[in-house]
This record gives C-alpha cells, sequence and structure tokens, in this order.
C-alpha cells in the first residue's frame, strides 16, 4: 500500500460511485514474519472488539517480527472449513512503522482500511518512497511480486486498524479466464494504493459478519464472495500485458513498452531522472512500473538512467576530443566531480584513465 505524487490509472468502477484516486501500493500485514514464532496469545481476557459495527470477540495475538519487537495485534482470523478460496484477518496496527521489508507473495492481496489515517510510503527495495495518505475506507490491491518495502506514521489517534484479504490463486485464475477467456495470459493485476470501492466495501462488510461466525461461516456464502471478488478485481483492475518476462518470477514491461522508455531516456540524457515522466509514459503508477521495469531489465529505472549515461560518456570519451567537463555537461552533470565519482562507481575508472585506455 502507498504512493505519492503519480500518474494514477482511472479506477472508478461501473458499480461503484466517484472512486478516490489512488496513491502506491502495498498490503499492510508483515510478511517477512517465520510462521513458527509469528504469533504470541494473550490468554488471560477476551477483548470485544467492534468492527463497523461487527462484534468480534477473540483473544488478540500479538505477530512478532523476526528481531522480536512487537509488530501488529492479530484481532480475528478466519477458520475453519468455509475459508478455503479466501483467507481473512482483522489487525490492529501501531502507530508508526519505521520500515518493514514484505517478502514475495504469490496471492492477489486486498487490504482494506478499517480505522485511522496515516501517512503511508512504500518503495521497491532500495528505491525511492512513494507516499499515499490512507484514511478509513482506503482499498490497497497487491498483486503477487517480488518484495517491497513500507513504512507510515498515523496522522489521526489510534486505532489503526484493517482488514486482510489473501485471496487463492486457483479461484482468481479462474475469474480471469472467466473474464478474458483465451487471453488471459496476457493480462494482469494492477498494483492499487489508496483508493475507494464501493461494491468491495460491502463485500467486506459482509465478509466480516461471516468472520464473526468463526467455524459456523457459511461456505458457500464465503466461496460466492471470493468468486464475487476476483472477478470484480478482474474486471476493473487489470491491464493488458505482454508475455510473461519470466513464468517463475511473473510479469515484465511489455516489449514495446520498454523500447518506448528507453527511447524516452536516451533522447534525455541531460534531464534529471523523472520517474513521473516515465510512469506516465507506461499509463501506470510509479510504483506499478517500478516494479515492471525492473522485473524486465534486473535494475531499477533509475539505475537504467545512469547506465545509459555512462554508456553514452564512454562513447564520447572514446570518439570525441571533448573534454570530462564538456562531456559532464552533456549529460547533465554541472559538477564534474560528481560526473567522474559517477563514472568511476559505474566503471571501474576514471574518465581520464578510461579515455588513455581506450
Amino acid at each position: 500500500m502507498g504512493r505519492s505524487n503519480k500518474s494514477h490509472e482511472s479506477l472508478v468502477p461501473s458499480e461503484c460511485g466517484a472512486a478516490k484516486s489512488p496513491g502506491p501500493h502495498r498490503s499492510l500485514r508483515p510478511r517477512n514474519v517465520p510462521a513458527d514464532t509469528a504469533t504470541q496469545a494473550f490468554a488471560a481476557c477476551k477483548v470485544l472488539v467492534i468492527v463497523l459495527n461487527v462484534a468480534i470477540t477473540e483473544a488478540p495475538r500479538v505477530a512478532m517480527a523476526s528481531d522480536g519487537s512487537r509488530s501488529v495485534d492479530i484481532m480475528a482470523t478466519s477458520v475453519g472449513r468455509a475459508w478455503k478460496d479466501l483467507q481473512v484477518e482483522t489487525i490492529n496496527l501501531p502507530a508508526v512503522e519505521k520500515g518493514r521489508i514484505m517478502s514475495e507473495t504469490k496471492e492477489v492481496q486486498v487490504v482494506w482500511m478499517l480505522a485511522g489515517e496515516a501517512r503511508f510510503e512504500e518503495r521497491e527495495i532500495g528505491g525511492t518512497w512513494l507516499m499515499t495518505n490512507i484514511t478509513k475506507g482506503d482499498f490497497f490491491v497487491t498483486a503477487p511480486g517480488p518484495p517491497y518495502e513500507i513504512r507510515w506514521k498515523t496522522t489521526k489517534p489510534l486505532p489503526y486498524q484493517a482488514m486482510l484479504v489473501s485471496l487463492g490463486v486457483p479461484v482468481f485464475l479462474r475469474a480471469m479466464k472467466d473474464v478474458f477467456g483465451k487471453d488471459a495470459d496476457a493480462v494482469r493485476l494492477r498494483d492499487i494504493s489508496g483508493f475507494q470501492d464501493a461494491f468491495m466495501a460491502c463485500l467486506m462488510e459482509r465478509l466480516l459478519v461471516e468472520l464473526r461466525l468463526g467455524h459456523q461461516a457459511s461456505p458457500l456464502f464465503v466461496q460466492g464472495a471470493a468468486q464475487a471478488l476476483a472477478v470484480h478485481l478482474a474486471r476493473n483492475y487489470t491491464f493488458v500485458s505482454g508475455q510473461m518476462q519470466d513464468q517463475r518470477k511473473g510479469w515484465g514491461l511489455p516489449g514495446f513498452t520498454l523500447r518506448r522508455i528507453s527511447d524516452l531516456m536516451a533522447g534525455n540524457l541531460s534531464d534529471d531522472f523523472c520517474l513521473a515522466r516515465l510512469a506516465r509514459e507506461a499509463d501506470m503508477s510509479e510504483f506499478h512500473f517500478s516494479r515492471m521495469f525492473k522485473r524486465t531489465t534486473g535494475r531499477s529505472p533509475s539505475q537504467y538512467f545512469i547506465g545509459l549515461k555512462m554508456e553514452r560518456a564512454r562513447s564520447l570519451l572514446r570518439q570525441t576530443r571533448k573534454s570530462v567537463i564538456e562531456i559532464g555537461l552533456e549529460l547533465g552533470y554541472t559538477s564534474p566531480s560528481h560526473f567522474a565519482q559517477v563514472f568511476r562507481r559505474e566503471t571501474g575508472s576514471t574518465p581520464g584513465s578510461y579515455r588513455r585506455q581506450a
């Protein structure tokens, strides 16, 4: 969950009223918690949690991070045979999270904010932080993909609570096949953060009721809700992609999009790097574009841009008599020392040494 000043897709499903513009993306639950040490139970008392007028009575558990620090209070968890296609939890989040690595996920994840407001940020590992202001009722949709990092700080008094829904892979694949038929393999779910959707909100409210029933939850109802959610996501929050770049790691940018972005970068090497401009060109949010670009090239957009600059610098050093200062200025480096520093980091030698050896 997360995003900031980005180029956003139109996210107003036909079933809904006006939708709030999304920010970047990601889900809230820490996925770096080892399964065998993930929770501890408070057995001393039971707490009555009121969520959207739904009473959930359960002894809360505390999910512990790998370093032993307290992470989130798990207020309620789906249990029993009804929840085959859908896993649901309600969680109580701390006021501040300074940084957490979210592990790779294979399932579609949906987060619905139940209470509180926060400044939420996310990024590709080592990338630029993207910010979204989130409030009660906001959704986040996370497509299967590589790890990322999140952090947040609440902007209103606690509680700060969320509902986490993991959609089973088989039911989502069936929905994609149902909506797109033989073209399903060329369609990809978007990563979206901080938007509102009236249809999904109604569905989440009904799932909260079933969650309260525990082992008495209706398998038929939950299965129907899972199918309805999967089809709704397929219809409203997907985009047409190229073929899969790697069956094991997921999807990358279509070839024609990568060429267009690469040409745009190469034609503007003297400019400052601008992620928002590239994302607009690809018709994606900044966060989603960054993920797809790195999957395709193995490098972040900014790293790729620097690589193009250094490739051009090497060419100019070999083929022209321009001074190092002139070449640096041509590539947008107003400081000769900064240009030399970047060149050495990327190539292993100084510009002058490279020219003498060329």
